[in-house]
Formats: structure tokens, C-alpha cells, sequence
């Protein structure tokens, strides 16, 4: 039998042009223009799952894009681990901030990976980490040594809050069934200081939109005396938030847990070097709510984030008008215990109290999800720590993560497992954003850490 680094060094090359494949399929799940290379991601990852072995597998229709099933029992008295992933991606846009194609994968040397990253668009988020779980399984299952029964579910709508999700999972509780959950959508704090995040922010994201006079109207015959929509709006998300860059909805802070001194000095633990971060985004100061540190402010506390605004004329040149409408897309990170169901009815009646007369207000509330926190002593947790020390050979850290995951607290919900956090991606990785991409080191770490890590779960288990 041959262990799993000599494997990685033998089938190298084509682990790599595997993963290339995939991302080169543009599975923009926001977009309906992508609705058939969406689809082809599904195909894709049905393909690969019956490539590597696994069993029943299928392409599982929803309300909306379709979730890929596939499985491997064993034996039923071993434990069952659960991996879920998404084959979905942001959109590029702005596609013209990026250096190369973001569906055409290069790898590139960078400062932080030396050994190249791969640049594309869902490269760390998450195509990237949700390939390592079948490239781990699939040399488990060459060897002959899984040791664990597993299942896949891999969903193609979590860039767009996974609507058809809870659907789905409500439907198939017996298939799903499973002792823990594993997801790689997460990352760790640097290549040389592995972690798993235990701690993750909720969501509740909504659009507004402002109206003013019935038509777009001439800003020379009517400026100064007619409410502006656009001026109208910005005044009204500058009230969202006070001097000390707290959010100012009432009782928005009600049931914030709050961190212990303790807790709080276990986050300063975390290795962060300000001016890196500073550089990193080529900015001369941080910004948030007074009294906590950069660490606490993206992770422990809430925020509200104004994701976009628009209204009126951008094109070429001059168009003096008062625009009839303006807009703008607003999402609250919400901490434990904050209800993403209770935040949009307070964000709504604050939000219109904001307003002047001579304007209508509109808030559509998106989607949301709660937020998770894992703990630390369950068997799932500790076999991901073991599998990460022999990996890395040092302890993992454990991180919360500003980031959300709205499916998580879900499949607790309806599956009654804990989800374990092990990702690999870094901060640096530039998910969202121009220029995504994952450390070729992070692809091959993660799938040896996912080998240990059955092994190590089915000890802690049994």
C-alpha cells in the first residue's frame, strides 16, 4: 500500500488538472445567464463521484439547482461522516480587475505561497476544498483503507444563500443520516499555523430602495427643492451606524452574547500582525466599533455593510437630473445570540424612521442564517485537531470566523449532528473579490489532513 505522501507526489499532475477542469466550468449560481454551466458543474462532480468509487451516486433535483448525492457504506455499526460542499461560484465581476482569465486557471508564485497558487474563480471558495474530500476518499478507497462509512452532498446554490436547501435536507433525513459533518469553506490562519474555526457569524442581508418624485427630473428646474432619492439614501445609511461605529437600530444588540475575558484573551492568542493586515489591503488605518480589537471586530461582533448602492446616471459624460429612485444592498453580520428572523423587522421600522417626508421607503429582506459555534470537545473536533497536528505538525488553533455559513446551524437543526470546520484556505485568498485564488500547498495539505482525519474520527468514536 502506499502512503498518502507519496501519493500526492506520484499523481501530482493530475490532481491539479482534475481540479483545473472543474474551475474552468463558470457555475455562477447569481446569474441566470450561467444556468447550463451550473448544471455542468452538477454533471462534473456525479462524474468524478462515480469515478472514484462511490455509490449511489445522483443528480437530485430541487425548487432550484440540484444537489449531488453519493455514498460509501461500509458496515453500519461504523460511524457515518457527512462532507458537504457547494460547486457554485461568485460572480467575476469586476472581470476586468483581474490579471488572468478567473475561468481559466494559472498557477502563480506569490508571497505567501512560494510553491504557487491557483488562480480562478472559486479556486478557495469553494471548488478547491470541496475537491480535496473526493481526492481524499478516492485514494482511501484505491488503497482499501477508508475506515468509516461517508457520504457526499455537494449543493449548487450556497453563493446565493442555498435557498432549496432546507427543502431538500427536510426530505431526506434517512439518507442523510450521519455521526458528524465535515466542511471545507473555511480557512486557517497562516500555512505554518493550522486552525479550525469553531465560531461563525450569522447573516441577515436586505435591499432597500428610495423613492422620490414620479419620473427623473431635471436637477436645474427642480434641484433644491425636491427630495434627491440618492442624497436622500446616504444620509439615511450614515445614520445607520454612530460616532463610536456601533449599529444604531434599536435593540439590534439585545441578545449579543458577550465574550468573557477569558474568551477574549483567547483571541488575542491568534497570531495577527496589524500592519501585514494594514499593507495586505494598502490602507493606513482600521476602521470599526470602539473598544475592540481588529480580531474581535470580524469575528465576535456584529457589523452592517453597505454591498452596494445605485440610482440615477452613470454612463459617459453629463446628465443633470434628479433621479426617481436610488438603491442599495445592506448585510448585518449577526453573533450568537442574534435572530437573522427578528433583524430585518427591526432593520425596516429604524430605516424608515430615517427617512424625511417626500421620499418612499422599500426593504426586501434576502436571506440570512444563524450563527454556529462548534464545540471543542466532541469527537469530531478532536479528530480534526489530531489529523491537523500529524498534518502540520503543530496544534491547530481555535478561530472564529467572520464570515457565515447559514447552512451549518441548519443541519444541526434537522440533522441533529455537529459540523466541524476544517478548512485551508487563507484571509489573503481573495475569495469574492478579483483575483481568487488557492495555494497549491493548501489543495495537497488539505487532502492528507482529510485522510487522517477519518482515521482519527473513527478511534475518537468507537
Amino acid at each position: 500500500m502506499q502512503d498518502i505522501n507519496s501519493y500526492l507526489s506520484q499523481h501530482r499532475q493530475g490532481l491539479l488538472d482534475e481540479l483545473f477542469a472543474l474551475l474552468r466550468i463558470p457555475s455562477v449560481s447569481a446569474d441566470p445567464t450561467f444556468v447550463s454551466d451550473v448544471e455542468s458543474a452538477a454533471t462534473f462532480i456525479k462524474d468524478e463521484m462515480q469515478k472514484i468509487g462511490l455509490d449511489n451516486v445522483s443528480v437530485e433535483e430541487t425548487p432550484g439547482y440540484p444537489i449531488v448525492y453519493g455514498e460509501k457504506i461500509l458496515d453500519l455499526s461504523l460511524p457515518t461522516v457527512l462532507v458537504y460542499g457547494h460547486y457554485d461560484v461568485q460572480p467575476p465581476d469586476p472581470v476586468e480587475l483581474w490579471e488572468s482569465d478567473p475561468f481559466e486557471p494559472v498557477i502563480k508564485t506569490t508571497a505567501i505561497h512560494p510553491d504557487g497558487a491557483i488562480f480562478a474563480r472559486g479556486a478557495s471558495d469553494d471548488k478547491g476544498q470541496m475537491f480535496m474530500h473526493l481526492k481524499a476518499v478516492e485514494y482511501l478507497l484505491q488503497q482499501q483503507k477508508l475506515p468509516v462509512n461517508v457520504k457526499f452532498m455537494i449543493e449548487g446554490e450556497e453563493e446565493v444563500g442555498s435557498p432549496s436547501l432546507a427543502w431538500y435536507v427536510a426530505r431526506h433525513h434517512d439518507k442523510l443520516k450521519n455521526d458528524v459533518i465535515v466542511i471545507s469553506d473555511t480557512g486557517m490562519v497562516a500555512n505554518d499555523v493550522p486552525a479550525i474555526t469553531t465560531g461563525l457569524r450569522g447573516l441577515s442581508y436586505v435591499e432597500v430602495a428610495i423613492t422620490g418624485p414620479n419620473r427623473d427630473l431635471h436637477s436645474g428646474l427642480y434641484g433644491g427643492a425636491v427630495a434627491n432619492p440618492i442624497n436622500i439614501l446616504t444620509k439615511m445609511i450614515a445614520g445607520l451606524t454612530d460616532e463610536q461605529n456601533r449599529i444604531t437600530i434599536p435593540r439590534f444588540y439585545d441578545k449579543v452574547k458577550e465574550l468573557s475575558a477569558q474568551e477574549r484573551e483567547s483571541i488575542a492568542k491568534t497570531p495577527f500582525d496589524l500592519d501585514q493586515y494594514k499593507k495586505e489591503l494598502d490602507i493606513d488605518s482600521v476602521y470599526g466599533e470602539a473598544g475592540y480589537t481588529t480580531l474581535e471586530r470580524q469575528s465576535i461582533r456584529p457589523s452592517l455593510d453597505v454591498n452596494g448602492i445605485w440610482g440615477g446616471y452613470t454612463g459617459e459624460g453629463a446628465k443633470t437630473i434628479i433621479p426617481s429612485k436610488a438603491y442599495a444592498k445592506i448585510s448585518m453580520r449577526l453573533v450568537p445570540d442574534q435572530d437573522p428572523d427578528e433583524i430585518p423587522g427591526l432593520f425596516e421600522k429604524h430605516f424608515k424612521q430615517l427617512a424625511p417626508e417626500g421620499v418612499k421607503v422599500k426593504v426586501s429582506a434576502l436571506h440570512g442564517g444563524y450563527p454556529y459555534v462548534t464545540p471543542t470537545d466532541c469527537p469530531g473536533y478532536k479528530a480534526a485537531a489530531k489529523a491537523m497536528k500529524q498534518a502540520f505538525g503543530k496544534d491547530p488553533l481555535p478561530i472564529y470566523s467572520g464570515g457565515s455559513i447559514p447552512i451549518v446551524p441548519l443541519f444541526e437543526k434537522e440533522l441533529g449532528s455537529k459540523s466541524i470546520l476544517m478548512g485551508f484556505g487563507l484571509n489573503s485568498d481573495a475569495i469574492h473579490s478579483p483575483n481568487e485564488h488557492y495555494g497549491v500547498f493548501n489543495y495537497f495539505k488539505g487532502i492528507e489532513t482529510i485522510t487522517y482525519f477519518y482515521d482519527y474520527y473513527k478511534e475518537l468514536f468507537l
